[in-house]
């Protein structure tokens, strides 16, 4: 048997559930912080302090968890509209086997991410889940996991396209890094010559890589039961008849499409950024409403999406938990830290990827992750010489492709799907290793 099926099979068998690995990330960083930073004291009083820390950041995220909630549950509420509803059924009915429907779903997925995450997500999981249900009806034998990871794939593309968190951040007139590095445009981040290359190079490469994946590993039918139940179309409710009311659902979809102009209009002409979480939640919000044509329908999405976003309201705090470790111990700083000593001007954006993609697992938050690591590149990056606008991208580029191995962003998919992270997991290494390659390749090129 080969090195790659033993991998497969080793993966499968003993990697733990999503919520494990959040509570075991949890006691790591707490030892690491107990070994590794200055706490004072005898023992029983650093690691009291660092419980402490673990319980004030534990709470310090619930405005932004409720924007994740939100993202994703009306993600997957825009992607069950009848319009988006059409485009997966469309695709769906196109590949015949694991390879074609690998290359398709990641394609898709990964165009979806260069808008937003959260749609990204959700659209790839409906689609993998969809063609799964097509092949399970047609009795054709299929590689499920395969299928999930590629629609998974648009999590390691994300934070190079319209969401990501990073280069809008820095592009605002305000932000916090704004004394020391200006208001960065997204024409010098997300529209530079590098992100695009490495955008375009990476939508080729990584659905060719699930193709081969298809031809490479076997099909099984371990998922056929689950895939005999369709989810359930969105069908009116006749309990309430204002709520069926098409004209209700269009009046308030335009004003609430309209407030959003005026508000982005606003914003433009004062030379703000306006393409925040709670503008991309307000515009999922608006469009979920008007696309569905009824509160009832609209209602009727928003209830088969809840469960997918249950891991997200129970496993945020522990990650939030995890960065308060990280932030007030000075963990992040230490680790930040020694990817700057051993640098150069030509390495240190490399080692930004690579301590980027580190601290990713312990803080699966783009925006969170910034606000913590960024002041330290940024640092090093201006005693290095290196143009801050790389070193944005660097950092955006290793948060995301460590993704692909930490499944707390998985959750929604493993929801929709009913598929298990060790059933995505050993394919969706295989990509962060392709993807890896294009990154550094990108940040030595440029």
């Amino acid at each position: 048997m080969s090195f790659s099926r033993q991998y497969i099979k080793l993966v499968e068998r003993f990697l733990p559930s999503p919520f494990v690995i959040a509570i075991l990330l949890s006691g790591i960083t707490f030892f690491l912080a107990l070994i590794f930073t200055n706490q004072e004291g005898n023992i029983l009083n650093q690691s009291q302090s660092i419980l402490g820390y673990w319980q004030t950041g534990f709470w310090e995220l619930l405005a932004f968890t409720m924007q994740m909630v939100l993202i994703l549950l009306l993600g997957h509420t825009l992607a069950l509209t009848p319009f988006f509803s059409r485009i997966i059924n469309k695709i769906a009915s196109i590949p015949n086997n694991t390879a074609q429907a690998g290359f398709l779903i990641s394609f898709f997925t990964i165009i979806m991410s260069f808008l937003n995450w959260g749609l990204c997500l959700v659209f790839g999981a409906i689609l993998s889940r969809r063609i799964g249900e097509n092949f399970t009806s047609q009795n054709k034998a299929f590689n499920y996991g395969i299928l999930g990871a590629a629609g998974y794939s648009g999590m390691m593309f994300w934070h190079g396209g319209l969401s990501a968190s990073a280069p809008l951040k820095v592009a605002e007139a305000k932000h916090f890094l704004v004394d020391k590095i200006g208001a960065i445009s997204i024409s010098e981040t997300l529209f530079s010559t590098m992100n695009i290359v490495i955008s375009f190079v990476l939508l080729i490469a990584v659905p060719s890589l699930f193709y081969l994946l298809g031809k490479y590993f076997k099909s099984n039918s371990d998922y056929q039961s689950i895939l005999t139940q369709k989810e359930e179309k969105v069908e009116e409710t006749q309990s309430n008849d204002s709520e069926n009311k098409a004209w209700i659902a269009y009046a308030l979809g335009g004003v609430m499409l309209i407030s959003a102009v005026l508000f982005a209009v606003d914003k433009w002409q004062s030379n703000q950024a306006f393409m925040d979480l709670n503008f991309v939640n307000f515009l999922f919000l608006t469009f979920g409403i008007l696309l569905h044509g009824s509160l009832a329908k609209f209602m009727s999405a928003v209830n088969s999406g809840i469960q997918g976003v249950s891991g997200i309201v129970i496993q945020f705090p522990l990650y939030s938990g995890i960065m308060g470790i990280m932030k007030y111990s000075g963990l992040v700083i230490l680790i930040s830290d020694f990817f700057v000593s051993i640098s150069t001007a030509t390495s240190f954006p490399i080692l930004t990827f690579f301590s980027a993609g580190l601290v990713n697992f312990f803080v699966p938050s783009g925006g969170g992750q910034w606000a913590v690591q960024g002041p330290i590149v940024v640092e090093a990056a201006q005693a290095l010489n290196i143009p801050i606008p790389k070193i944005v991208m660097a950092l955006s580029y290793g948060d995301q492709i460590t993704n692909m191995l930490q499944p707390f962003w998985a959750l929604p998919l493993l929801g929709i799907t009913q598929l298990k992270a060790k059933d995505i997991l050993p394919y969706s290494l295989f990509a962060l290793i392709l993807g890896s390659l294009i990154f550094i390749g990108g940040l030595l090129i440029f």
